[in-house]
């Protein structure tokens, strides 16, 4: 697919996505929806890419939809119920993905925050910007973020952040749960990849699962099921190479090879 709308280097085993949108504060559209389908599918396929950062080129991160592209098309009849149907489920591409980083660089908001609730870890600078815009456009959250939002900020806060549709600084984002990381503007992309990096040494195979089990299992409340879950993966993972090499590794007291386990 060639790139319009987004960016994609790979830096030491990391892939870098970058929005770049830069004139429109990076706004969402479908033709950018697509390219971040592909792009983390093709990371997915790539044995060179153990994980994935995900910002924003110039000022914003993501300032949410495109008026134009996503909500006039819509109520003018140009976007359609088929062209939602024919798209990757965005929950299912990113939990089921390579470790995922978002390094939020400014403003992000109503799509541009939910899009990044179901990442692995979320990177802010200290120029990062928040708000769930949707009540203030008519409208109500989407891409499960009202499950996800409660599940990093806590049920208080996150009907706060939803009801007000207020504009949260970085800071109060990072006090509140809903970033993990908060940085200095210069050390961002450096901080995530350097994440990116760490986790992505891991075995690929075992990685996704544990992103799975965390999905499956985080909001359980039946820990029978948790259990069965957790041992079913676990007995497949006994028999897997990296399992192997992380075990031989460790006898023969040297750095495991995950790439090209047993070489």
């Amino acid at each position: 697919m060639n790139l319009e709308q987004i960016q994609f280097e790979i830096r030491d085993g990391v892939g870098l996505i970058t929005l770049n949108r830069p004139e429109r504060m990076n706004a969402w559209t479908y033709r950018m929806s697509d390219e971040l389908t592909h792009i983390i599918e093709q990371c997915n396929n790539d044995p060179q890419v153990g994980a994935m950062v995900l910002t924003g080129a110039g000022r914003g991160f993501c300032a949410g939809a495109d008026i134009q592209d996503a909500f006039n098309s819509r109520l003018e009849g140009e976007a359609t119920d088929t062209d939602r149907r024919n798209r990757r489920d965005w929950i299912e591409l990113v939990r089921g993905a390579k470790p995922l980083i978002a390094a939020v660089n400014g403003a992000s908001i109503g799509v541009g925050a939910t899009m990044i609730l179901p990442f692995d870890v979320i990177f802010a600078s200290e120029n990062a910007r928040f708000s769930m815009g949707f009540i203030k456009m008519g409208l109500v959250p989407e891409l499960a973020s009202s499950h996800f939002l409660v599940q990093r900020m806590g049920f208080g806060r996150a009907s706060e952040m939803c009801l007000t549709g207020r504009l949260y600084s970085a800071a109060q984002a990072h006090e509140m749960g809903l970033v993990d990381h908060l940085v200095q503007p210069e050390e961002l992309i450096d901080e995530a990849l350097a994440l990116g990096r760490e986790m992505g040494a891991n075995p690929s195979r075992q990685l996704r699962w544990v992103k799975e089990l965390l999905t499956q299992n985080g909001s359980e409340t039946d820990l029978n099921a948790v259990q069965r879950r957790e041992l079913e993966r676990l007995n497949e993972a006994y028999e897997t190479p990296e399992h192997k090499e992380a075990v031989a590794a460790f006898l023969e007291k040297r750095t495991p090879n995950f790439r090209n386990p047993g070489a």
